[in-house]
């Protein structure tokens, strides 16, 4: 009687893994009359000894995709949520020391801002301004991102944002750059320098003898480093500009050691005023969604391989 279980053909199965995309949680937590909002939208992938539900279809080694939906459920509320971080950690420690087939578990997160909406003050006459401490607003576009990969022995986090869209409206130049016979673009000596932020950064935390980083702080002080850098370099280039934001962060952040951004330049042309007898003295632009020029780097800490993908679409 023939095996049909496997192929006969030489065929390998490669890379393979398997999980529940897009678990939308949010916590609440309840501080008296002052409640505390995180909103999480949480991807788990993993990847081990699956080889046999590829071949023949046996599901022996197969957690259910919908037992990890539930999962992520489940530890919201008996671990909480104190950082996007900390929560994946959870899950990924979970998984792959929980289940002996799974040997690699990714957990990736995206978290959705929000901010309390500001209230009057207690003496303007409404009812019960001064305790209101349940209302929030979605703060702007940024979205906050990590992804926590756990072999069972090494641990991998790489955090970062994207969406952040932020403009420096002077004291940005891009001039002397190589010209041929297809170059019609002007030399600019003042210009407006806008890019729309997609960051990632690899702490150097592996492994649970070292002392954890606290998640929330490093977020909170890295996107400060990398916005005063955007702000505070005078740019004679948007790669300029992009080298002294990763820069910054590594200086100031010892947990990091590497970050890569990509920043899609953002342009503003001037308008031709001319037709209409008017003097455009750099005060209105056309701002073009597209094409655009797109740049991307890695900063790394002196010493360091780089980890973090070149195309971060796939991170």
């Amino acid at each position: 009687m023939t095996d049909n279980s496997r192929p006969a053909r030489p065929v390998v199965l490669g890379q393979n893994q398997y999980g529940k995309a897009e678990n939308r949680v949010v916590r609440i937590t309840r501080d008296g009359d002052t409640h505390h909002i995180k909103d999480l939208n949480v991807s788990v992938a993993l990847s081990g000894a699956m080889e046999e539900v590829h071949y023949s279809g046996s599901n022996a080694n197969v957690l259910p995709t919908d037992t990890t939906k539930n999962t992520v459920y489940a530890f919201a509320k008996e671990h909480g949520i104190e950082s996007a971080e900390q929560f994946g950690i959870h899950l990924a420690r979970h998984f792959v020391t929980s289940q002996e087939p799974i040997r690699t578990a990714r957990i990736r997160i995206e978290e959705y801002a929000w901010e309390r909406i500001g209230t009057s003050d207690a003496d303007s006459g409404f009812i019960g301004a001064d305790e209101v401490k349940h209302s929030f607003v979605r703060k702007g576009q940024e979205t906050r991102v990590t992804q926590i990969t756990f072999d069972g022995a090494t641990w991998e986090v790489v955090s970062g944002l994207k969406d952040l869209v932020v403009m420096n409206s002077t004291n940005s130049e891009f001039w002397g750059f190589v010209k041929d016979e297809y170059t019609t673009l002007p030399e600019a000596h003042d210009r407006i320098l806008a890019t729309e932020v997609s960051g990632r950064w690899r702490f150097n935390w592996s492994g649970d003898e070292q002392k954890m980083p606290d998640w929330e702080k490093s977020y909170d002080q890295v996107r400060k480093h990398m916005l005063r850098a955007f702000a505070e370099t005078y740019s004679l280039s948007l790669q300029q500009t992009l080298y002294q934001m990763g820069a910054r962060i590594i200086d100031n952040r010892s947990e990091i050691d590497e970050v890569r951004f990509s920043l899609p330049n953002k342009h503003h042309f001037l308008v031709d005023l001319k037709p209409f007898g008017l003097e455009n003295d750099n005060e209105v632009y056309y701002a073009a969604d597209r094409p655009y020029g797109l740049i991307e780097a890695t900063v790394l800490r002196d010493g360091c391989e780089p980890r973090i993908p070149v195309d971060l679409t796939n991170l």
